[in-house]
């Protein structure tokens, strides 16, 4: 992993001293984004001003992606890149620090949350937990430093681009108050949320869940028997109607664990796939990030009751 980030590093030092140094002022500003959430969030404010371009798709996993010769080309091309930071894409990072000297703005929407409110985590070397986008006041937060951002460095369409951040703005408040109607038909004592990897920690505390992951915070991680184990003793102790499986997580670890809570002699179902580190496929409502966040709680509450 090392090697292919120096690799790409070199990569970028070489082939950034032919990239074009003056810019037409009537050319689109060039968007590169790293997960599929923030995509979504950057076309929602800029729409058809600025040309986006994500290099994870639906289903990726950022804890473990490793940037394509594809990718290098798009972070060459690129007048600014929008990524989340508190280390969720890993070595990537050195990429994006390494560009940042290189005439290219490198911006970590994880910076706009004050540190006082992030989860401490000690699976990161940010000592956070980088999955901030699973409650939406901080994913207002996000939009409104992004708008911010956006404005300075294409003034000409600022105007635009706080229009466009006002809609979406209100469609997040929209969101948080279906969101929060969903989930209060559910009975506090049944909100354990069991998934795959601990990505839900910001959206247990938002809405008043248990969160537990069996890999912890990050995938680079394996989870052993004795963590399968000792979840499924605590399915069976707490009574957990349903476990979760993630889009961008195979799913044999969950299995797993249903097999060890039906080996003691009891039953937990397989709830549905969530949407975690990604976005489902483009142009599906679970596509947007809107859609993603309601597909979700409604799976989870419908497992759960």
């Amino acid at each position: 992993m090392i090697k292919h980030i120096l690799l790409i590093c070199a990569c970028i030092a070489t082939l950034f001293s032919c990239k074009k140094e003056v810019k037409d002022k009537n050319e689109k500003l060039n968007v590169v984004t790293t997960t599929s959430m923030i995509t979504d969030l950057v076309k929602n404010i800029g729409g058809d001003l600025i040309e986006v371009n994500g290099l994870m798709g639906s289903g990726v996993d950022p804890h473990l992606y490793k940037a394509s010769e594809g990718d290098v080309s798009k972070l060459i091309n690129a007048d600014v890149v929008f990524y989340n930071g508190l280390h969720l894409e890993g070595k990537l990072v050195e990429v994006f620090k390494k560009m940042a000297h290189q005439d290219t703005k490198t911006i970590a929407i994880g910076e706009s949350i004050d540190k006082n409110t992030l989860i401490g985590s000690d699976y990161f070397a940010s000592n956070y937990d980088p999955h901030i986008w699973f409650d939406v006041a901080n994913w207002k937060i996000i939009t409104t430093f992004v708008i911010d951002q956006l404005k300075t460095i294409d003034p000409k369409n600022a105007e635009a681009f706080a229009s466009n951040g006002k809609i979406y703005l209100d469609q997040l408040d929209k969101l948080e108050t279906t969101l929060k109607n969903t989930i209060n038909t559910l009975p506090i004592e049944k909100r354990i949320l069991v998934t795959a990897h601990d990505a839900f920690s910001y959206f247990g505390k938002a809405y008043d869940f248990e969160v537990v992951g069996l890999q912890g915070l990050s995938t680079a991680t394996e989870a052993g028997v004795q963590d399968v184990q000792k979840l499924a003793n605590f399915i069976i102790d707490n009574k957990v109607k349903a476990i979760f499986v993630e889009s961008s997580v195979p799913k044999r670890t969950i299995e797993a664990l249903q097999a060890a809570v039906t080996s003691k002699n009891h039953q937990v179902t397989i709830g549905g796939t969530l949407f975690s580190d990604a976005l489902g496929n483009p142009n599906t409502k679970e596509g947007t990030y809107i859609g993603m966040f309601e597909y979700n709680v409604t799976t989870i509450i419908n497992a759960l009751k």
